[in-house]
């Protein structure tokens, strides 16, 4: 019944997409027109766009005319036409929705559409890919023409060809363009550093109007779970985290608890006593485990147990350089510099005796989910989005759209093959592997980890079958491994990571092959080829890749196999995209053991009993669709799951994220402005009316004022002696006069102060000094919410909703970080004494910083591995200027810059260095 319906009045997908067909239409109607123009007339189509929205019109408007002008842009400067595919694709980005377009459509140049659209009004348009390179090809190769119509193009880089960071001048100068093209991590990383800045024009990023995210579900989904977090070092604690890490493997199957599909586990009773047993026998700690003083060690002693339960080698990491390397479970990329949080990665680095670096200290975060709903529009594409729909509407209130492809899809998904052991399936998949490769058919073998992706390797090289091997520890070669992909017989084994981004093309890849035969001109002959020889080479070589082509087709093009199934069916679903591109002939199967972790875990015992039911042998596999929708419905279970925690996750990062939005606000606020002595004084005001609230409360008699402890609050608050005592002493005077007293004189003290310094010096030490104390403010309190957070959930064995609690615990640590950051502000201001302006002493190097990727379910951290030095960008004239009035500061005293250091390891540190130099 449903069939027939949709026959007639057609699918939800085809409906909303039939008005934007009409708009092909009359794009198409206009081809001829925009043809005839010349190359100077085209361009100036883009400065009569902008003089048109300058008058009022608005970006749909010109939307028709625009995106006939791209494509003609396309065609003289890439010499590739946009299909009519690709503009129903660019409509769909442009409206602020996701587009689903099926591998090698040619999402690259559909994105150049709305790209151009929306950079003509002159706002920031960001386009995120999923790694530097991709950002880097996507910006040269579209950027052709972008350039050809009188636009800019900028890259923002994590490393710069050559090793080392991007400066911020480069920065600022790829945003300032119309186009700035990048990876998720470095946009939500510059924003994170923009907020860290201390003047507007050491920021780099110039707002957040419209964002295009390529491979969209990786990003908004997949890398989502993780936050982007800059930190700076703690203490070294390398030698507890190797003593407890010895006292893991002693434990038992009783004294611990596993839980592989929650991917969970925790010491039982009798474990936990044994482990206070063996701690205070080391002598780690005193009295009993669940002493306050010997809470961190419980936590670390927890983290330990998940190293070695729940993170395996060459499976979740693997060890290169001395040094844990993580692996993206959905990429099978290794993810350079990203470390576990919370002690986790430390756990891992003792468990494998390699070197333990220190734990970090967040200074800022936000997660991917909050950092793009930043953007007015958000937009993306990727091959496979329809069956995360609902979490893209939930979360970022975006639309899917499932778009046709431009040639029908001749691709033949096979149904899965189920064996009841490994080893056949292995077997089998050698035996299928032979046959397609003896008639010429290219295969990708696709594995879930480097692990199996090894054991696959294995079987193969016993079979003297010759293949390569793409996984994070090959990863260097990846480009030219999946360039070859696409030969006649040729055999490559690939975790998931396997050529997103860059198609596998049949006969192997012409740009490639053209690269590679230049690079040997050049070792053999020394110089570069001349014009006649590049084109004997890309001749020779676009012939042979023709036949190759030719030979590939006629086997059955690209076969794609599966040894596995994910536990997301869009991982799948992206494998079996890697076949079948723009109408090749391709084909896809997935071959499946009882003892896979995904049936392991979910259905081995009862998918074993009925295959032995069926009388089935270990030897045979059974091909069944009823099979292939008993795996679907657990993928489907397993998302919800999924689903159901990131949403949690984010409904308490919702609540630090209002709270990280008024803070940076404020920040800018106060950059902008060319005085914060107003702010200021109402701060001074309100420190002084809680202080003779406090000592004077209203309804108490003048008999029972604390007019000592009045008096030494505001000699120690104000650095005023004030006679408190002969003031309440008169007749009838009450609190309120005695506030307005203290109030007076401090304004008086602090007028005369800001008279003695330099002209406008006192107005910028003092924007300096609140930016700087609300910074250190802000630190602690991410800090306390880290503490709250992870220990907020036992509120629910009092039957008190944990999200309730946390959103009021969190609500009282933020009124109270303003409270002492009021207290501390005017402290500060009030205490310090202005000297004649002194010449600026050399300041000490400052503390490095990281920046860490950190997943909340998991708690994967991702982290550059360079340090960043972000407090070298703060302006240390300020600070100098003003140095001279801390150094009575005791050395155990919090450093008044508001770093939240003790004095000794802070600017006590550098008024040392200075004196030494």
């Amino acid at each position: 019944m449903l069939s027939v319906a949709q026959k007639i009045f057609g699918s939800v997908n085809d409906r909303k997409l039939k008005p934007l067909r009409r708009r092909v239409q009359k794009i198409n109607t206009l081809e001829p027109m925009i043809e005839a123009l010349s190359d100077q007339a085209l361009r100036a189509k883009t400065d009569e766009f902008r003089k048109r929205l300058a008058d009022g019109a608005s970006l749909d408007d010109i939307l028709d005319e625009a995106f006939a002008v791209v494509r003609e842009g396309a065609k003289r400067s890439l010499g590739m036409r946009h299909f009519d595919v690709q503009l129903l694709g660019g409509m769909v980005l442009h409206n602020g929705a996701i587009a689903e377009m099926r591998t090698g459509e040619g999402k690259t140049l559909v994105a150049t559409l709305p790209v151009y659209l929306n950079a003509l009004s002159g706002n920031s348009v960001h386009v995120v890919t999923v790694n530097d390179y991709l950002a880097a090809r996507d910006a040269e190769w579209m950027g052709k023409l972008y350039g050809f119509l009188g636009l800019t193009t900028g890259v923002i880089r994590g490393e710069v060809p050559g090793g080392g960071r991007m400066s911020d001048e480069d920065r600022r100068a790829a945003y300032a363009c119309d186009i700035t093209y990048g990876t998720n991590n470095e946009f939500g990383f510059d924003y994170l550093r923009d907020n860290m800045k201390y003047a507007l024009d050491q920021m780099v990023q110039r707002g957040h109007a419209f964002a295009i995210v390529d491979e969209v579900d990786s990003i908004l989904i997949d890398e989502a779970r993780t936050p982007l977090i800059i930190s700076g070092p703690t203490d070294d604690r390398s030698e507890l985290y190797r003593t407890i890490d010895k006292l893991i493997p002693g434990l038992d199957d009783e004294d611990i608890d596993l839980d592989e599909k929650m991917r969970s586990v925790v010491f039982t009773e009798e474990g936990l006593e044994k482990m206070e047993e063996r701690l205070t026998k080391d002598g780690i700690i005193e009295g009993s485990l669940w002493d306050p003083s010997n809470v961190s060690i419980v936590h670390h002693s927890n983290q330990a147990l998940k190293a070695h339960k729940l993170f395996h080698r060459d499976k979740d990491y693997i060890v290169k350089d001395d040094q844990v390397m993580l692996i993206d479970e959905f990429t099978g990329r290794m993810m350079e510099g990203r470390r576990l949080s919370e002690g986790l990665h430390q756990a891992i680095e003792a468990k494998e005796g390699v070197d333990i670096k220190p734990e970090n200290q967040t200074l800022a975060s936000i997660t991917f989910q909050n950092y793009f709903r930043l953007y007015d529009k958000l937009a993306g594409m990727t091959g496979t989005a329809m069956t995360e729909a609902s979490e893209f509407a939930d979360i970022y209130s975006l639309s899917t759209f499932e778009l046709p492809t431009n040639k029908p899809i001749q691709r033949i998904d096979d149904d899965d093959v189920v064996y009841r052991v490994a080893g056949a399936k292995y077997k089998e998949i050698v035996e299928e592997v032979r046959e397609a490769r003896a008639k010429g058919q290219p295969v990708l073998l696709g594995t879930a980890s480097i692990e199996k992706s090894e054991v696959v390797s294995t079987y193969l090289t016993a079979a003297k079958i010759p293949h390569k091997v793409l996984n994070a520890r090959h990863h260097a070669q990846e480009a030219e491994i999946v360039a070859d992909a696409g030969v006649p017989g040729a055999v490559t084994v690939a975790t998931n990571m396997a050529g997103r981004g860059t198609d596998i093309q049949l006969g192997g890849n012409f740009e490639m092959r053209v690269a590679k035969a230049v690079q040997d001109h050049v070792e053999k002959k020394g110089s570069e080829p001349s014009e006649g020889e590049l084109q004997l080479i890309e001749d020779q070589i676009k012939a042979e890749v023709e036949v190759a082509k030719e030979k590939a087709l006629a086997a059955g093009g690209l076969y794609v196999l599966g040894t596995e199934r994910h536990e997301s069916r869009r991982i799948d679903n992206q494998l079996r995209g890697r076949t079948g591109r723009q109408g090749d002939p391709g084909k896809s199967k997935f071959f499946i053991s009882v003892d896979d972790d995904l049936m392991r875990v979910f259905a081995a015992e009862r998918l074993n009993s009925i295959m032995k039911g069926l009388g089935i042998k270990e030897e045979e596999g059974i091909t069944h669709p009823w099979m292939n929708k008993a795996i679907e419905t657990s993928q489907k279970k397993i998302e919800a799951r999924n689903f159901d925690i990131r949403k949690n996750v984010l409904k308490y990062d919702d609540v630090i994220n209002d709270q990280r939005k008024v803070i940076f606000e404020q920040r800018i606020d106060f950059m902008h402005a060319d005085s914060v002595l107003d702010e200021i004084e109402d701060m001074r005001e309100q420190v002084i009316e809680g202080m003779v609230a406090h000592h004077m409360p209203e309804k108490a008699h003048a008999e029972l004022w604390d007019t000592d402890g009045l008096r030494e609050r505001c000699l120690e608050m104000l650095g005023l002696d004030l006679p408190i005592a002969e003031w309440a002493s008169e007749e009838g005077v009450a609190n309120k006069e005695i506030a307005e007293r203290v109030l007076e004189a401090a304004n008086m003290a602090y007028n005369q102060k800001a008279e003695l310094a330099a002209d406008g010096q006192f107005r910028m030490i003092e924007k300096q000094v609140l930016l700087q104390v609300l910074d250190g403010r802000w630190r602690q309190h991410l800090q306390q919410i880290d503490q709250l957070r992870s220990v907020i959930h036992l509120r629910s064995y009092g039957q008190r909703n944990p999200l309730n609690e946390f959103k009021e615990e969190a609500f009282k640590l933020f009124y109270d970080m303003l409270s002492e950051m009021r207290l501390e502000v005017t402290r500060w201001l009030m205490t310090a004494q202005v000297q004649p302006p002194q010449p600026r002493p050399v300041p000490a190097a400052p503390q490095p910083t990281f920046e860490t990727s950190l997943d909340p379910d998991t708690g994967e951290n991702q982290q550059p591995g360079t340090p960043q030095n972000v407090a070298e960008q703060a302006p240390h004239s300020m600070v100098a200027q003003a140095e001279e009035s801390w150094k009575n500061t005791p050395r155990n005293a919090p450093c008044p810059c508001g770093s939240g250091k003790k004095y000794k390891h802070c600017h006590g540190l550098l008024t040392a260095n200075v004196k030494n130099a």
